[in-house]
Order: structure tokens, then C-alpha cells, then sequence
């Protein structure tokens, strides 16, 4: 697995366009990342830039981008609301695949070095790569700000990880560090106050409040949310006052629950949520758990698409409240997503139909059989969905719901087989058409054609396990589910059957190309196995619907 990093950094820069890009373009010109997201708030007077990478190329683009913002963005004079100490106020490195937090963390210093040495810029370390926990959490290293960080500076506690021991009027300090993944979010009140935004902020977040009790003693009451920070203020751009919201641990307080805390203690106060936005970028299983959580509530089926969790998701939280909310632009799994990873599934049924009928040998059987089962097991899916809101049933919801859920997985995963078997046909005709003048020529182009048939073989194989998965579904649809959709449980285990049989005639095909089979023998024997049992569940299905449909 390659090593991946995420970087977040944030800069003390809203407003002028210009700058915003030339940081970005920075960025963008370092080869091994890719550049996620640009988010600028005017009000707040800061960008958040988001890009991903390998841990070298990333510190590298990340080097360049604290340089061109020190050079762009004079401190001295920057107004925002955000809490701020630098023109590049934040760095943090979070490791996503491939690299431990302790990897990251040497990544991490080598860039806070290189920025104290050659930029002459303080730097200090934050969260995994600071070694001195009291002064690890970012909001206590930033207090004071930078018009206070003059004289803080100077203090021994404070002194700097790396870089000089006095504050650059021009840039600032900045803060680097190793994190987990956070989402920034912002939660949008009917109101102007920042005095009631922050109540419902300190209502909410892990520290909460300090209060007095009668004696006048310090008393600490803690919020309502753990691995949750936040703090109120007033967007002047919006005319409204919001809860900004940090979630350090998604796991612990996801979005859906940090919406509905900020719901409950804003009705407490006399306030209402109008709607969010999100900052930056949120992983895609977010956005799922948070539809599935709303449709709960509204007693109603969670096994439906993942471009409907979405919406529903989208609309329960509010976050096209201010602005328009782009999945493709703000889901993480889907900015980093290559146009040619979901090619032919997304092509219209026509398009699709069009291109299997051209003279091209891909898309091909395997694709059509991938499809053929995504269409079996929608059917089954369908049948559930329609069975969890019909009259009477309610007491039947949760279960009904549980398959749909399980047949909407199965299609996602048939339907991502569709572009696999196409990937994989073309990577051997790839491997064939390597040179073969040399031995070793000779000897690499037959390592690479061996390696690419056992791919095809085994995509089409996946297809069968898939399918036969899928007829389990749709059978316990036929017998349990609304009599009035019994033909269309029948119809998905046609459509299911046969996408087992093509996809067994493409493992078949594929295998006689192998020069040893006895690598693949046991796939092959299970692979007879499953048409056998694909062919028993239809048989047992298609009896079952015509029972169904004789009793009228």
C-alpha cells in the first residue's frame, strides 16, 4: 500500500483571490499530490487548503506554500475572526494510509525545520509530534495571537520548537503538527449574538464552561460532547452568528451529532438552527451514517443509494443552507476519485448498451454479467424498500431495512465490477503488447500476461460470489416480502442467476489461458459450485413467486 498523507494547512488569507491562488498554485506544482479542496472565508479572513500525497511530496508542497504566504500576507496588518498567529496559521499532517502517526510525526519535523532554518519563521509543534503536553493543544499555544506573540515569545515556556526566538512582523509564527482527521463545521443560529452562540458552543464542547458556585469558587462544568471543540461568533458576510465547531474524533461525535446537541441547546436558549456548513472536506462514510441517523428518525428504510443518503443527509443538516453544497467538490473518497475509476457505470443505460454493441471487445460479457447482477439484486432491494413502508407492516420495518441495507452494498459492489472486468481485460492486452525481442523481455511480458489473466479471472469470479450472495435476498423477498412486488423478486433472480453463469463462462475462458491452472484449481472447483447453487435458488425462488401469484 503507498504511503498517503493529508495535509491541511490553514492561511491567514480570505478576501483576495490573487493570493489564495498563488498559495494553491504552489502547491499544485509539486508532482506526487493532488490538490483537494481551496475553501476561503471572507469573514473569518482564512483559506483552509486541503491535498494529499506522499509524505515527501506533500511536506514538499507544503515548504512552498508557508513560504509564498510569509511573503504575500503581512500580519501586521490581517483582521478575521478566526483565532490566528501567523500567515500560515496551522499545518497539521494527518497520516490516511500506509504510515504510522510516528512516521508522520518524523515528517512533520523535518518540515517544521526546514521552515524555522530556511524561512526564519518560529515554529512549534502541535498534537502527536509535540513531546510536551502542556503545550500540545493548539488553542493554548495560539493564545494571545499574534498581536500577543511578541512578548510570548520571549517567554522560556514558550520558546519555539524550531526557528528564531522572536516573532517576524510580516508572517508571523505557525503551528505544525500530527493529528487525526478533523472535521470543521460550522453550525448557523437565528441570531446575532456571539454571547448566545458561544453559551451553546460551551453547552456542546468536551471542556465546557467554568462557572462560580455560591462560595465563588472556579467550578467546571463539561459540555455535552467529547472530542469536540468549539467557540461562537458573528459572520458579518451571513448576518448571523454561528457555532464553530472542530470534531477531532468523528468516531466518538460525528456531524449528525453535534447538529442535533446544537439543536437541542440552541431551542434551550430560545434560538433556532437554520443550517451548517461544513469547512473543508468530510469523509464520505460521514455523510452516510449521517443519512442513515435522519431516515431512522423519520421510521423509514436506510437501504437506499448512496447518492440518496447523501441528499437526505444534505438537507437534515442544512449545509446548502448559505451556499450550495457539491458532494463531488466536498466528500474526500470523491475529489480523490479518478474519472476513469467508474467509467462505464456511470454511462446511461443507452450509452452503455451502445458501446457493448460497437466493434470493441470491452465492455464484454464479464461487464454485462457484473451489470446483469447489480440489476438482479436492485430488484430484490427494491422489494424490501417496498415491503419496510407498506401499511400495516411498521413492527416489520427494522428487518426489511437490514436487507435493504445488505442488497445496497451488493450493488455497489457488482456495479464497481462492471469497470474491474473491462480494467482488467485491457491491462491483458496491455501485458501482450510488451516487447519480446530479449530473454528477459520474453520472460516479462509472460510474468505480466500470467499476473493479468489471474485479475480476470478473479473479477469475474467475485461476480459469482456477489450474485449468488444477492439470491439470498431477493429469496427471503419472495416469501416475506409485499406479495404485489413477488414478480419483481422474480425477475432479480433471473437476472442474478444469470449473472452467475456469464460471469462462470468468463472465469472458464480466462483460466484456459493460464499456463499452469493449478494456481487457480480451487477457485475453479468453488466456481462450479456456486452456478450449481445459483441454479437450486432459482428453481426454489421461481416456485415460490408462482405460488404467490396463483393465490392472487
Amino acid at each position: 500500500m503507498d504511503k498517503l498523507i493529508e495535509c491541511v494547512p490553514n492561511f491567514s488569507e480570505g478576501k483576495d483571490a490573487s493570493i489564495i491562488k498563488s498559495i494553491a498554485d504552489e502547491i499544485e506544482r509539486i508532482e506526487g499530490v493532488k490538490l483537494l479542496d481551496v475553501d476561503p472565508g471572507k469573514a473569518t479572513n482564512r483559506t483552509v487548503i486541503t491535498f494529499v500525497g506522499s509524505p515527501e511530496a506533500v511536506v514538499e508542497a507544503a515548504f512552498h506554500a508557508i513560504k509564498r504566504a510569509s511573503e504575500l500576507i503581512d500580519m501586521s496588518k490581517h483582521k478575521g475572526e478566526h483565532p490566528r498567529m501567523g500567515a500560515t496559521d496551522v499545518c497539521p499532517l494527518i497520516p490516511l494510509s500506509g504510515i504510522t502517526v510516528e512516521e508522520t510525526v518524523r515528517y512533520a519535523n523535518q518540515l517544521a525545520a526546514r521552515v524555522g532554518k530556511e524561512l526564519g519563521i518560529p515554529v512549534y509543534l502541535y498534537e502527536y509530534a509535540q513531546v510536551n503536553k502542556e503545550r500540545s493543544n493548539l488553542s493554548v499555544i495560539r493564545e494571545g495571537e499574534y498581536e500577543g506573540f511578541s512578548k510570548k515569545i520571549k517567554r522560556p515556556e514558550w520558546k519555539p520548537d524550531y526557528g528564531p526566538v522572536e516573532l517576524p512582523v510580516r508572517s508571523g509564527a505557525t503551528v505544525i503538527g500530527v493529528r487525526d482527521f478533523l472535521v470543521a463545521y460550522n453550525v448557523n443560529l437565528n441570531t446575532t449574538s456571539v454571547r448566545r452562540a458561544n453559551a451553546v458552543a460551551f453547552d456542546i464542547r468536551e471542556r465546557g464552561r467554568v462557572t462560580k458556585d455560591e462560595k465563588g469558587n472556579d467550578v467546571h462544568i463539561p459540555g455535552a460532547l467529547k472530542s469536540v471543540k468549539a467557540i461562537g461568533w458573528y459572520i458579518e458576510e451571513y448576518g448571523q452568528a454561528q457555532v464553530s465547531i472542530n470534531l477531532t474524533n468523528i468516531n466518538i461525535a460525528p456531524v449528525h451529532t453535534a447538529f442535533e446537541e446544537v439543536c437541542k441547546s440552541a431551542q434551550n436558549r430560545g434560538m433556532r438552527v437554520t443550517g451548517s456548513e461544513l469547512v473543508g472536506l468530510i469523509p464520505l462514510q460521514s455523510m452516510l451514517d449521517a443519512g442513515k441517523y435522519f431516515l431512522k428518525k423519520q421510521n423509514r428504510s436506510i437501504g437506499i443509494s448512496e447518492e440518496e443518503l447523501i441528499h437526505i443527509a444534505v438537507k437534515s443538516l442544512g449545509l446548502d443552507d448559505l451556499n450550495e453544497f457539491h458532494p463531488d467538490k466536498k466528500i474526500i473518497e470523491y475529489r480523490m476519485k479518478k474519472e476513469s475509476d467508474s467509467a462505464l457505470q456511470n454511462l446511461t443505460i443507452k450509452a452503455f448498451a451502445d458501446m457493448t454493441a460497437s466493434e470493441s471487445a470491452a465492455p464484454g460479457g464479464g461487464s454485462v454479467s457484473a451489470y446483469l447482477g447489480a440489476l438482479g439484486v436492485a430488484l430484490g432491494t427494491m422489494v424490501a424498500n417496498l415491503s419496510a413502508t407498506k401499511k400495516g407492516w411498521e413492527s416489520r420495518l427494522d428487518g426489511f431495512s437490514i436487507w435493504a441495507e445488505k442488497g445496497q452494498i451488493v450493488k455497489d459492489k457488482l456495479l464497481k465490477a462492471v469497470d474491474e472486468d473491462t480494467a482488467a481485460f485491457n491491462l491483458i492486452m496491455a501485458a501482450f503488447s510488451l516487447p519480446k525481442s530479449t530473454d528477459t523481455e520474453k520472460q516479462t511480458r509472460k510474468d505480466a500476461i500470467n499476473s493479468a489473466t489471474i485479475a480476470a479471472i478473479e473479477v469475474p469470479y467475485k461476480v459469482m460470489q456477489l450474485s449468488l450472495e444477492s439470491m439470498q435476498l431477493i429469496k427471503a423477498m419472495a416469501e416475506t416480502g409485499n406479495p404485489n412486488s413477488v414478480s419483481d423478486a422474480g425477475v432479480g433472480a433471473l437476472c442474478a442467476r444469470s449473472a452467475v453463469i456469464g460471469a462462470h463462462l468468463n472465469v472458464k475462458i480466462n483460466a484456459s489461458g493460464l499456463a499452469n491452472k493449478n494456481t487457480v484449481s480451487e477457485l475453479l472447483e468453488n466456481a462450479e459450485k456456486i452456478e450449481k447453487r445459483a441454479l437450486e435458488l432459482e428453481s426454489e425462488i421461481l416456485e415460490t413467486v408462482n405460488k404467490v401469484i396463483q393465490r392472487g
